[in-house]
């Protein structure tokens, strides 16, 4: 039997005490929401509102039927767990308005302090080369790029779908962000021994770890998720061992990894032979999130 429809003020029309409001509506969508498990109903459903009204509530007119409906619509496809994003169309990273769409993985706020670390990096340098392994919608780049503006960065990408995602970011954010469609493990050999920072958040979930959240199960693409391996880690270790050829010495490599996964991590970046200073950075919440290391040599 099919979910039931969304209904009261979200649907539209007069209620009891007269039309409906903004008010009326997001509080019956947040109602909605919240009965089916989303983590933040009452956000989301004043975001798919501003979404429909392409203003704040708080200065929005009274709703139109249109909007009203439009609103119900997207209420629905939320709380059947699409993403808010692939909703809204956008997604914010940094100081960053990113294009969403279905194809590209949603950043997620931990990945925040993973480019903050290649930002920090980058910045001990006076015209840094940066390349973003896996960059999916161009999140990390396009965050080094606008925040050292004498960067030179590259980033790379294998997904077609994901490419088109980054390539409308780059061009309306920073077209000077060099996109490269290729694979993270053999991309831009041109650049061996050059670069000085090497950052990247690559797939890294283990075939039988299914991620619980709807959003990510099934709508962030395998390709972005499944790092390979019994332990999820095929694609990261090809990460570093590209991050060892592409470094100069003392370049950093920063890479984001599971929790769980940060003594396997450490213990593969310092198997390449290439890394020295090797550890592991948390997030703000204190797990886990990140290697970073330095590439030996004088």
């Amino acid at each position: 039997m099919p979910d039931p429809a969304p209904t009261g003020a979200v649907r539209g029309g007069d209620g009891p005490a007269g039309p409906v409001s903004w008010r009326d509506a997001v509080r019956a969508a947040t109602e909605l929401l919240a009965a089916a498990g989303v983590p933040s109903p009452d956000v989301d459903a004043r975001l798919l509102a501003e979404h429909v009204t392409d203003a704040a509530l708080v200065v929005a007119g009274p709703p139109t039927g249109e909007q009203l409906a439009a609103f119900a619509g997207l209420v629905d496809r939320r709380r059947r767990r699409e993403p808010l994003q692939h909703l809204t169309g956008e997604m914010f990273f940094r100081y960053l308005r990113l294009t969403s769409a279905p194809g590209a993985f949603v950043v997620r706020p931990e990945t925040e302090l993973v480019a903050e670390e290649a930002i920090a990096a980058a910045r001990q340098h006076a015209a840094p080369r940066v390349v973003d392994l896996c960059t999916g919608s161009g999140a990390i780049a396009l965050a080094v790029a606008t925040e050292v503006r004498s960067a030179e960065v590259w980033a790379v990408e294998l997904s077609a779908d994901a490419l088109a995602v980054a390539r409308g970011n780059v061009a309306a954010l920073a077209p000077h962000v060099t996109l490269v469609a290729g694979d993270a493990a053999t991309a831009l050999p041109e650049l061996d021994g050059t670069v000085d920072v090497v950052v990247s958040n690559p797939p890294y979930v283990p075939p039988d770890a299914v991620p619980r959240d709807p959003e990510v199960r099934e709508h962030d693409p395998d390709l972005a998720l499944y790092g390979g391996g019994a332990d999820g880690l095929d694609v990261p270790r090809a990460v570093l061992r590209s991050a060892a050829r592409l470094l100069r010495p003392g370049g950093t490599v920063v890479m984001e990894h599971a929790e769980v996964q940060a003594a396997a991590v450490r213990e593969a970046a310092a198997g390449t032979g290439a890394f020295v200073d090797v550890r592991t950075v948390r997030d703000l919440s204190g797990r886990d999130r990140m290697v970073v290391a330095r590439r030996a040599g004088a």
